[in-house]
């Protein structure tokens, strides 16, 4: 497929994971994609090698999405280079667990400053461009512990509920000049962050889910093409749930 042929996107916490298939299912359909990493440059890289094996252009980009002057600067990078961006999906997150009792003021701060206050600031910063241009796609990756609440993250729970409000409110925002906003809301993912779970977690898991299986970051990067395409020009303010039936 070829629908997003022509546009720029943007992936953050694109060098691993959710972020990195959704990186190379948007170079699949057609898109250029820039990959920022908060971290690891290489790790950006190896992702925007796979991209341009693909016949896309790309862009490997580091910055802390909870800084200000970094997303300033992220932006400004894409725009420079590629005139456009069309596509902005705020991946970017950490967790810092901890039942409440336990839970430190700076793991609070941390998970709240990066997965909810990081898209904020891209989102304003990317905005400005697609409001000119009267065109564009937004889409966070919230999770279902947003919907449903989780013990042991009260800090990850509300920065995955906070994105779904910040969704719907600049949906409503940017309606008018063209801009969608909707969110993709992952069951349990096999990543680096489930990884730390028992096999027994893992098993209980998975009997909480009607499909029986564990899904995949592909599943993730293929809701967000869809989201980041023409076919869901008349769908903004949403939430897809994408988790195998979970918590229907």
């Amino acid at each position: 497929m070829t629908r997003l042929k022509g546009k720029t996107a943007l992936v953050t916490g694109g060098s691993r994971g959710i972020g990195e298939a959704i990186a190379l299912r948007l170079a699949s359909e057609g898109a250029d994609v820039a990959v920022c990493a908060s971290k690891s440059l290489a790790s950006a890289q190896s992702v925007a090698q796979k991209v341009e094996a693909q016949g896309r252009k790309s862009l490997a980009l580091q910055a802390d999405v909870s800084v200000a002057k970094d997303v300033d600067t992220l932006i400004a990078q894409v725009l420079d280079a590629w005139g456009s961006l069309d596509i902005l999906v705020n991946n970017a997150g950490i967790t810092r667990d901890g039942l409440l009792m336990r839970l430190k003021e700076s793991d609070w701060d941390a998970v709240l400053d990066v997965n909810l206050k990081g898209a904020y600031l891209c989102v304003k910063a990317a905005s400005r461009a697609m409001m000119k241009a009267r065109s564009g796609r937004i889409v966070n990756i919230s999770s279902v512990v947003g919907l449903i609440g989780n013990a042991g993250q009260i800090n990850y729970s509300a920065s995955k509920s906070g994105l779904i409000g910040l969704t719907k409110s600049i949906a409503r925002e940017l309606a008018g000049r063209g801009i969608t906003a909707n969110a993709v809301a992952p069951g349990f993912i096999p990543t680096e962050m489930t990884a730390a779970l028992s096999e027994e977690i893992q098993q209980d898991l998975i009997r909480q889910i009607p499909l029986g299986k564990l899904g995949s970051a592909e599943d993730i990067a293929a809701a967000v093409a869809f989201l980041a395409s023409d076919d869901a020009a008349y769908i903004t303010g949403q939430v897809l749930v994408v988790d195998g039936g979970m918590v229907m």
